[in-house]
């Protein structure tokens, strides 16, 4: 039995009620929804299979970016291969984050290479360029139309001193990593980003942005092209070991595999406790503005690049891929709340950069969970014969993308599906089983901190 998806429908208008007086608040427009903007438009969805088969090669719970990924490279490599998906294809964060892809391994090379020695280091460090350039020529060679460009990013600086440590960390890329990247003085920020708050900053002219729904649609067609199967609404709720792989018992019944993958990322539950205890899930909050005029939009992002900042708790924004908007997103509490309170404190933040947007309301107020790990590295790598891969710290458009079809490439035992993350320790910590209790201590004592910096810097 096969069903076909139901077209994404914008979300109903949402009473947008402001907590203290129960009225609606003028900040969201009268459209105003939750669910991600990267939605509204998307070409009618693929059909899918809803029903279990009894075997199967390989199954990869998951249907992010790691598990189509893996599941493209393993049903093009002859295995016939299932990707279980407890709600739609991609309703995680492939289709809900702000669609940046850099080449960023957060630990420096020399923090690396105290770990590992320099060679190592190189080797994780040169992982992120390599996954950004296979990226793009996954996107041309599978004809994926997702607005993916090469236009930059723009990472700003909060604090005079923050530009000076940035600037230098710059030089030291390009002449030891051979990453591009050249500052830019506050004097002349006004060519890269429309905005007076920041101390100037730094180009990545190599870094890229792509339209996340778009790309993930795109690989879901790749995916039932190449022979795999893709259930929807099929929960995997246990997994076991048998004497030639594994059996997944799911909502819809059990399944029986030779290869079992998690690519289940910041929404790792249950199902695999020891991988819970070493993802640490963390939400990111993102909205988008109502329609701008064009001139506006050209004042604000004059190079169309994606900007970050350099504050501990970061904010990251663009332009939409259409120049109609501004897609604005951050972590805005430590608490996790829900886009209506996360959409107001986000909107006070992109006011507070661009103060020209005063007045711009929200149209749509969504978030999603990414992971990081204890060591701020990704993890690939195999666990009482489950392969996993996860924990991309932030950057996981294409480094989960290229993990996944390295993991792939693993699996079908071929010699270029190693990387430089395989056999690396994957730590956790004492007492800590999934939940970050520990979480809103650090972000409160990060905030803090960053805004002491820009207190500093102000005067």
């Amino acid at each position: 039995r096969r069903i076909r998806l139901a077209q994404p429908k914008p979300d109903p208008p949402h009473p947008g009620r402001n907590q203290a007086d129960d009225t609606r608040s003028p900040l969201f427009a009268a459209e105003y929804r939750t669910g991600p903007y990267w939605l509204d438009g998307l070409p009618d969805p693929p059909v899918l299979s809803d029903t279990l088969p009894a075997t199967a090669d390989a199954v990869v719970v998951g249907s992010g970016y790691t598990g189509l990924n893996a599941a493209l490279e393993l049903a093009r490599g002859g295995r016939h291969t299932v990707v279980l998906e407890s709600q739609d294809p991609g309703s995680g964060c492939s289709t809900r984050n702000g669609g940046q892809i850099s080449t960023s391994v957060k630990p420096s090379l020399a923090a690396l290479a105290r770990r590992y020695g320099l060679e190592r280091a190189r080797a994780i460090r040169g992982e992120g360029i390599t996954a950004l350039e296979w990226i793009e020529s996954l996107v041309e060679r599978e004809q994926i139309d997702c607005d993916f460009r090469r236009a930059g990013r723009y990472h700003a600086a909060h604090a005079p001193r923050q530009f000076e440590q940035l600037a230098r960390d710059a030089q030291r890329l390009t002449r030891e990593e051979g990453i591009e990247a050249h500052p830019v003085p506050r004097s002349e920020q006004h060519t890269e980003l429309g905005s007076d708050l920041y101390y100037g900053g730094v180009v990545f002219p190599r870094h890229a942005s792509l339209h996340p729904a778009k790309y993930h649609r795109g690989l879901l067609r790749s995916v039932l092209a190449a022979g795999a199967q893709v259930i929807p609404y099929c929960e995997a709720r246990s997994i076991s070991a048998n004497g030639s792989g594994h059996t997944i018992v799911t909502s819809k019944g059990s399944i029986r595999t030779r290869e079992a993958l998690i690519a289940t990322n910041g929404y790792t539950g249950r199902l695999t406790p020891w991988l819970r205890r070493r993802a640490i899930p963390i939400g990111s909050y993102v909205i988008a503005t109502e329609p701008l005029p064009t001139d506006l939009v050209d004042r604000l992002f004059p190079t169309n690049r994606v900007t970050s900042d350099s504050r501990r708790v970061v904010y990251y924004y663009r332009a939409s891929p259409d120049r109609t908007r501004v897609v604005f997103g951050g972590r805005v509490s430590a608490d996790e709340p829900d886009p209506d309170v996360s959409g107001p404190l986000l909107h006070a933040e992109m006011v507070r950069i661009f103060p020209k947007l005063q007045n711009i309301r929200i149209s749509q107020s969504w978030c999603g969970t990414v992971a990081y790990s204890f060591d701020e590295l990704a993890h690939v790598g195999r666990y009482q014969g489950m392969h996993y891969a996860m924990c991309y710290c932030g950057s996981g458009v294409s480094m989960a993308s290229y993990l996944g079809m390295r993991l792939g490439q693993q699996i079908l035992g071929r010699a270029e599906g190693r990387t430089a993350f395989d056999g690396l320790t994957f730590p956790s910590r004492p007492l800590y089983t999934g939940s970050p209790w520990f979480l809103p201590a650090v972000v409160s004592w990060y905030r803090w901190l960053d805004q002491r910096e820009c207190r500093q810097a102000a005067g």
